[in-house]
């Protein structure tokens, strides 16, 4: 795509692979709700494409409502504009993704896009507004390019997967559209969510205040987070400017903010399973070890699209089983930026005061006093050695304390993995895949030329999760049905 002429990547395709704005931060459930209708009739319409003997007829319906589309979008030419351009394109792999199977048809889809966008497109005597549907339809075409090469991936992905057929993970009854996110919220609609901040709705209390569940007069669940406006107004701040226009799957949704003079709320999605540290620590919540992969990949892809944010490194500081929430269906989010960094680009490090919680800040930063994504390195390797022993950050048992980090070194010495495991697993996991996120996990906490990006973060802990994939082919056991992206 890199290669396409300027004018078209203007419409922001590049940010489908960036992950950044566009509908990379949109929801399938938010195309449907969107486009509604008129989603269903473009299925409808192009359905027979690639079909013998009416191929020239299906294509006509299909471009007439594949048009309407462009249309309703209005006139002006703006960021809003491009991010509907763009956010069609990736319609249309939508709408082939249902379909995947049928490579005729998709193949017959494409070629009808591309093939008539040459025709709109070629007359200098079209309308203002043809030649802007004649630039979408190009977009669809190019569209044609990549999905060859999504067909094939995307058949290779659901025949590994086969037996944990993929959800729409990333679709939730309790996220709010993007438009009305992020918005003011009146005291008088907080108050009527929580019941009066009611103690029965209280569900946590960090650094900056107390938490409290509550339900919006729309019928969304949220949490909202009550501060005292007597020097945690930088927290408010800083997650209301960090949040706002940051999107992610694995990310908490910041929903909306309410400011008053001694006191101020922040209103996020609601993740019902509460978060990583009820699970490991809690007496009567277990989690399997697919269950732990799948939580420390979501985990490390939130943060891994924080450190490459394409307006700057954002740091989050404060990395922990607290701050890592879990929805119903097992999805893992980073919460709590009330101590993020912001570097802007070409940025090494940022100085500040150390800040975090103590067992999860990088030893170095607290030397230094310089914040970078080495130091969220840092507090995520000590989370999966938690994640790996269901062991507490620090052993306050032992007569001399020894940090997690270390008494990992120590058990394990002789390559007696089991020595280390959480006792909840019973057994019930692969020991390579277990030996392999051991040694990520160390290599996280080593010294910070050594330790991996996030993305290496990333990349090895699927690798952990495909190998554990395979054990279970073999010893069948039971696992949650949860797919991840």
């Amino acid at each position: 795509m890199k290669r396409i002429e300027a004018d078209v990547l203007t419409c922001g395709i590049e940010k489908l692979t960036s992950g950044a704005g566009g509908c990379s931060d949109y929801t399938v459930a938010d195309a449907n709700n969107k486009l509604g209708n008129g989603l269903r009739s473009l299925g409808e319409d192009c359905k027979l494409l690639g079909s013998d003997g009416n191929s020239d007829q299906a294509c006509s319906a299909c471009l007439r409502q594949w048009e309407g589309m462009g249309e309703s979008s209005g006139n002006k030419r703006d960021s809003k504009k491009e991010e509907a351009n763009v956010c069609r394109f990736a319609v249309l792999v939508s709408l082939l993704s249902n379909r995947i199977d049928d490579e005729k048809w998709a193949r017959g889809i494409c070629r009808c896009l591309g093939e008539q966008s040459l025709l709109i497109d070629g007359g200098q005597g079209k309308s203002r507004k043809r030649h802007k549907t004649g630039l979408l339809i190009l977009i669809g075409g190019l569209a044609g390019i990549l999905v060859i090469v999504l067909i094939a991936s995307w058949i290779l992905y659901t025949k590994k997967i086969k037996k944990n057929p993929p959800e729409e993970k990333y679709a939730s009854d309790d996220s709010l559209s993007e438009e009305s996110s992020s918005l003011k919220i009146s005291i008088k609609e907080i108050y009527s969510a929580t019941n009066n901040l009611s103690a029965s709705n209280f569900i946590g209390q960090g650094m900056a205040g107390k938490v409290y569940k509550g339900i919006l007069s729309n019928g969304h669940h949220v949490a909202v987070k009550h501060i005292i406006n007597d020097g945690c107004a930088e927290t408010f701040v800083r997650e209301v400017t960090s949040l706002s226009d940051v999107r992610h799957p694995h990310l908490v949704a910041l929903l909306g903010y309410c400011e008053k003079e001694d006191e101020c709320f922040l209103v996020y999605e609601l993740c019902h399973n509460g978060n990583l540290s009820e699970w490991l620590f809690g007496k009567e919540k277990v989690l399997s070890w697919d269950q732990r992969l799948e939580i420390a990949i979501d985990s490390a892809k939130g943060l891994w699209f924080l450190h490459t944010y394409p307006e700057g490194c954002i740091v989050h500081r404060d990395v922990k089983p607290t701050n890592i929430l879990i929805t119903a269906n097992f999805q893992a989010k980073l919460s709590d930026f009330g101590l993020s960094k912001v570097m802007d680009l070409g940025q090494s490090y940022v100085s500040s005061e150390v800040r975090g919680t103590f067992g999860y800040v990088d030893p170095e930063y607290q030397r230094n006093h310089r914040v970078n994504s080495s130091g969220d390195v840092y507090s995520f390797g000590i989370v999966l050695l938690q994640i790996l022993s269901g062991k507490r950050v620090v052993n306050l048992n032992l007569k001399r304390p020894m940090p997690l980090d270390k008494m990992a070194k120590v058990l394990t010495r002789g390559g007696n993995i089991t020595e280390f495991a959480d006792p909840k697993l019973n057994g019930e996991f692969s020991e390579e895949a277990f030996d392999l996120v051991l040694k990520l996990a160390l290599s996280c906490t080593g010294l910070k030329q050594q330790r991996p990006s996030m993305g290496k973060v990333v990349s090895r802990l699927e690798q952990a999760l495909d190998m554990s994939i395979n054990v279970r082919s073999v010893t069948p056991r039971s696992t949650p049905n949860r797919a991840y992206n």
